[in-house]
């Protein structure tokens, strides 16, 4: 028996590793991209993050709350698998038209210029393209073919980004550019097809007599959470809208690549941690074994927030260091404002574990009215905000929504998790306290590695003598 469980952890951290490394591999060439592009023009940057901003409100669209029941229905033994893939298609196909001319409305609106508007129309089409493509990796997850789609998703992602580098690099007109997105995805949603028609149980991508009936109830089924991401989504990224009218592109370039840092490391623990690990424990432990679900969900609290804190720290006492190494000096408003938005990678963390604990006990509606919230208070900070000072405007109306949502999420996860434990969670105050004053207290020396280490060696030390304590007693978490 003890030989069976062994192949299988083997067999899951195989496929994990494999869908790893292609994801390791794209936000490598991703980041290699932006660098370059941001350290050669600044405006152009500051236009293609606009655009991503606006892509990735469809790709959220298209793809959140429609992806999981779509492994559901192609684990049925005796459902029709080509059936089942066409009508998702169709759904997120459909998605993805509205939102496209969704931004069409918006960029006309917006008064921006022709290479913006072909700019942005370009990024979305190809970013949004990935939610179709999705559709087609989850028949190859189900299959437990991970392999395959890593490959598929590799090859793309080399080809896309080799486009897009070389038309960098020679110079070329932007709007050749743009296009590496489409063709990344556009190779990805052949790749997938071609993968997902080896199944043996697929037949044909054809529509049944009834597929239309049983689309339409797939639809709404996951309208709610299509809610919630475009809510989540739109109150993450509508300060930038804000910014390029009221400050213009280098202004949104300072901002982006701030927020790229400090987004990159809170959702680091999001996507590999929360959702691909902890939230399939909590749907499992809610169901059958509360005991454990609340001491997974308080150890999960007291581990996240000390990593948090200590990817803030340093991001708040090395933000002129790290913002100049990579982007260079032309950057130095973003090294300022990195001192206010690295609050938001607690919030970020400990907004996530409360949500994924309110899904994992199927409070989705409750989520989405939180998220709303956000997304309205977002809106009334930035129209109060940015006009007067566009960039220290962005950030604030960024970070007090962020803890905004943070503290509304987390009185509600708690009273339906009990997931804070103060107990457990007050060497991490004394520690951030302690590291904070370390910090403030040594800075008049002028020697600032000295009082960086202060800063960290608090917490440092309680989060090593944790996984001390862990490796003793593995039972304690």
């Amino acid at each position: 028996m003890p030989r069976d469980a062994s192949q299988q952890s083997h067999a899951i951290l195989a496929k994990f590793l494999h869908l790893a490394g292609a994801q390791w591999l794209r936000d490598a060439l991703n980041s290699l991209f932006l660098i370059y592009l941001a350290r050669t023009d600044s405006a152009t940057y500051g236009e293609f993050m606009i655009s991503f901003g606006l892509a990735y409100i469809i790709l959220f669209l298209g793809e959140f709350g429609l992806n999981q029941p779509l492994v559901t229905a192609l684990s049925k033994k005796f459902s029709d698998k080509g059936d089942l893939l066409l009508q998702y298609s169709i759904i997120k196909g459909s998605l993805l038209l509205a939102g496209w001319t969704g931004v069409f409305g918006f960029i006309w609106l917006q008064g921006y210029s022709a290479q913006l508007q072909i700019l942005c129309m370009s990024i979305c089409l190809g970013v949004g393209l990935e939610a179709v493509a999705s559709s087609f990796f989850m028949a190859c997850q189900v299959q437990g073919r991970q392999d395959q789609e890593a490959k598929v998703r590799a090859v793309s992602t080399v080809v896309a980004y080799g486009y897009g580098l070389t038309m960098l690099f020679l110079g070329a007109p932007v709007v050749l550019v743009a296009l590496f997105k489409l063709i990344e995805n556009a190779c990805n949603l052949a790749g997938g097809v071609s993968m997902a028609m080896k199944w043996p149980d697929m037949k044909n991508l054809t529509l049944k007599r009834k597929a239309i009936g049983r689309t339409w109830g797939t639809a709404k089924n996951g309208l709610v959470f299509v809610l919630m991401a475009m809510s989540a989504i739109i109150y993450n990224k509508a300060n930038l809208f804000f910014l390029q009218r009221f400050g213009g592109p280098e202004q949104v370039a300072q901002y982006s690549v701030t927020w790229e840092l400090v987004d990159g490391a809170s959702n680091l623990a999001s996507s590999l941690l929360l959702r691909g690990v902890l939230y399939p424990l909590f749907v499992k432990l809610w169901r059958q074994n509360k005991d454990e679900y609340t001491r997974l969900a308080q150890d999960s609290a007291k581990w996240l927030l000390g990593v948090a804190l200590a990817v803030m720290f340093l991001l708040f006492i090395e933000s002129d260091r790290i913002i100049f190494l990579v982007y260079g000096k032309a950057y130095f408003q973003a090294g300022l404002m990195q001192r206010y938005l690295c609050l938001t990678v607690v919030c970020a963390v400990m907004t996530n574990l409360a949500a994924y604990l309110l899904l994992s006990q199927e409070l989705q509606n409750v989520l989405t009215l939180i998220h709303t919230g956000g997304f309205v208070l977002n809106l009334i900070l930035c129209g109060l905000l940015i006009p007067n000072d566009p960039l220290l405007g962005a950030v604030l109306a960024m970070v007090a929504t962020k803890i905004a949502v943070m503290v509304t999420v987390c009185i509600v996860g708690h009273k339906r998790a009990h997931f804070l434990n103060w107990k457990k969670l007050s060497p991490l105050a004394l520690a951030a306290a302690l590291g904070a004053a370390a910090y403030f207290a040594l800075s008049p020396l002028h020697i600032r590695e000295i009082a960086e280490a202060g800063a960290i060696a608090p917490l440092a030390t309680v989060l090593w003598r944790w996984w001390k304590i862990r490796r003793l007693t593995p039972a304690a978490g």
